[in-house]
């Protein structure tokens, strides 16, 4: 993690530990003493791509900073089941406070990571990249497109600030705009926004036409059969990246990948990414 993006996990990690804790830890200062000291493993418990071992770090650090934590793996590197995460040492009582927060933190970015690792392993030999989407948990976007990377993906827009991405939605606001809805959207983003790049999805090869013509930087085939990817990115013919979106899973991926295509968004990496199984053993 770089430091802009540790300072957003540990913002987010005292948001978690106030949402878990509140006041104090009722049963950990109920019956175990101040002066108890403990070792512990973060472990896998499965194959898995670990993410956000310096937020769980840091998490155990804000709870009590005398408690330290030395790293056995990185994150994206694949790791065994058994294999040791973290080591943690130090006063028991915090310790156990910080646990869950911790584990959630990695079980959860881990497992993003994990399903990333998948998809990217899918499509090897093609010259396809895998890409997520805004299908983000609610004020977890950063860490989330993080763990995406931890897996081997890559990170489509942000945002909606730093690209301009003209969906079907936007094009039926200018439906009436000639020559057509695309050229008028794409016009007009340039003119606004010259410094952005412009993607336009397109539902059929007719409006592939159009985002070429309109000189679009990427073009969003959505739900687009791999014949009709073949297609339309013969239309494209490079003058613009292509970008397959809609219904892509484990099973679907490699047939898009072999198309030709450029990029290949998945909604799933985040917004179906089972946690991993991750767990804190006591020694």
């Amino acid at each position: 993690m770089n430091a802009a993006l540790l300072a957003e996990a540990r913002r987010l990690a005292r948001v978690a530990l106030d949402e878990d804790v509140g006041a104090y830890d009722a049963t950990t200062q109920a019956t175990v003493p101040e002066t108890a000291v403990i070792q512990a493993n973060m472990v896998a418990r499965e194959a898995l791509v670990p993410a956000g071992l310096s937020l769980a770090e840091a998490v155990f650090k804000l709870v009590d900073d005398r408690i330290q934590v030395e790293p056995r793996t990185r994150d994206g590197q694949t790791t065994a089941p058994g294999q040791v995460l973290l080591h943690i040492s130090g006063p028991a009582q915090g310790v156990l406070t910080a646990e869950r927060t911790a584990l959630n933190f990695a079980q959860r970015m881990s497992g993003i990571a994990t399903l990333t690792a998948q998809y990217v392993k899918a499509i090897a030999g093609t010259q396809a990249k895998i890409l997520d989407t805004r299908k983000t948990t609610p004020g977890w976007r950063l860490l989330e497109k993080y763990a995406v990377t931890c897996g081997g993906g890559k990170n489509h827009r942000v945002g909606l600030y730093d690209m301009i991405l003209i969906k079907d939605n936007h094009l039926a606001a200018l439906k009436a705009e000639k020559p057509n809805a695309i050229a008028a959207a794409v016009q007009r983003s340039r003119l606004k926004f010259p410094k952005l790049k412009v993607e336009v999805e397109a539902d059929t090869l007719e409006q592939v036409a159009q985002a070429v013509e309109a000189k679009a930087d990427i073009i969003l085939l959505d739900n687009m059969k791999p014949a009709q990817l073949r297609a339309a990115i013969a239309i494209v013919g490079g003058r613009a990246s292509t970008e397959a979106s809609g219904g892509v899973n484990l099973h679907t991926i490699r047939e898009l990948a072999e198309t030709g295509v450029d990029f290949i968004s998945v909604g799933a990496l985040t917004h179906s990414a089972k946690a991993v199984d991750i767990a804190l053993d006591f020694i």
